[in-house]
């Protein structure tokens, strides 16, 4: 007898705002994202609900987030658990809704990810994000997850002979396509020349190259697809495939830092388990947490050679348009960064692409679409492949 994995489906998203919600606190965020996803699902309750997080303990003072944001939520005896995994905690949170499910343990798993940033301010912030890196090695030194991306850009710059004015042209591309998601925290576009007299933030990273920290909450919820609620109104989306790896986490440990290894083959075991490559999609939701890891992500990927990622946005090709659409809601670097809650704003930004429901960002005939979230320098890096279900 031939043992069939069963057909894994998102039926229900939600999401807040991403910005600087001051006076919302991390536990309302999260049962905000959480309700809505259960609305959109036509009340589909989960029997387990992973909660992706990284700054709670420390920022928030508030750790053991399952018990908190299950009982806020009205539901008890639903089991609930913080994920992290640093920048990437909310693919892992995915990642472990959709493992669930196949187990045959769960019917209806739910991954939420929420994140608020704003409650420490000042340098204080630094050492909480700086908490991702190897912390005896690197962080013990002073270094932060942005000053590490600004001396790898220096050494992909001086490497392959890169312009720097090249690289404008990404979070050109991003904020132009989070002018119309509402949920974004930019809504502005920006031209070459405001990105050229940017100021630094980590030379060669200036402002407009960095994905902003920010609050923010989302949700999606997975069943299975002979499980589908019959007053469902959203067409559902298939998870086909998805990969988890790690990297080295410390960055002097790896034989070659512009290589992205952990990035690479969970893309390549993604596409592999949905049995596509990673061409047959038709947009890619990668991890801009800054213009560094934008490039590193597209040459991991297989998207361009090694060397030449950073000729792809200003060769139009990763428009909504163009070849191969990313960021397609504004990405991290325009919609936001919140951290632990990141990677889940990717999924619903794609489920929304794959219903047909991103309105003028809409990519044309978007029947399959690739995201992955990195943490760190892909010291982690999660894979997901989406198709639009057909029964």
């Amino acid at each position: 007898m031939t043992h069939q994995n069963p057909e894994v489906v998102i039926v229900g998203i939600g999401q807040t705002p991403v910005g600087e919600h001051w006076h919302t606190s991390l536990r309302s965020s999260a049962v905000q994202a959480l309700l809505a996803a259960r609305q959109d699902a036509a009340g589909l309750k989960p029997d387990v609900i992973y909660i992706s997080n990284v700054l709670a303990a420390t920022a928030s003072h508030q750790a053991n987030l399952g018990a908190l944001i299950t009982e806020n939520a009205g539901l008890l005896g639903v089991e609930g658990l913080t994920v992290e995994a640093a920048d990437a905690s909310g693919a892992a949170a995915l990642r472990l809704a959709y493992t669930a499910i196949l187990s045959g343990m769960v019917d209806v798993a739910m991954a939420l990810g929420v994140e608020k940033f704003t409650d420490v301010i000042g340098p204080e912030s630094e050492s909480f994000t700086a908490q991702m890196l190897d912390a005896d090695h690197e962080a013990s030194e002073g270094l932060t997850p942005l000053s590490q991306s600004a001396l790898l850009l220096q050494r992909y710059l001086y490497e392959y002979d890169v312009p720097r004015e090249a690289l404008g042209a990404f979070p050109i591309v991003a904020h132009a396509n989070a002018v119309n998601n509402p949920n974004a925290m930019y809504h502005k576009a920006i031209k070459p020349e405001a990105y050229a007299h940017a100021a630094l933030a980590a030379d060669p990273l200036n402002m407009f190259d960095v994905a902003p920290y920010a609050d923010g909450a989302a949700a999606v919820l997975l069943t299975r697809a002979d499980k589908l609620p019959d007053n469902l109104l959203s067409h559902p989306v298939r998870i086909s495939g998805a990969s988890l790896m790690v990297d080295r986490l410390a960055l002097h440990d790896r034989e070659e830092p512009l290589i992205w290894s952990a990035a690479a083959l969970s893309i390549q075991r993604a596409c592999q388990q949905a049995g596509i490559q990673a061409d047959d999609v038709k947009f890619y939701e990668y991890a801009d947490i800054n213009t560094q890891h934008a490039i590193l992500s597209l040459e991991a990927a297989g998207f361009a050679p090694r060397g030449e990622g950073w000729k792809m946005a200003g060769e139009g090709k990763l428009n909504l348009n163009g070849k191969l659409p990313v960021a397609t809601m504004g990405g991290f670097k325009a919609r936001g960064h919140p951290l632990g809650a990141s990677g889940i704003y990717q999924a619903v930004e794609a489920v929304l692409q794959l219903r047909g429901q991103a309105g003028a960002n809409q990519v044309p005939n978007a029947q399959r679409g690739l995201i992955q979230c990195l943490a760190g320098p892909a010291s982690t890096a999660v894979t997901h492949v989406l198709e639009r279900y057909t029964q």
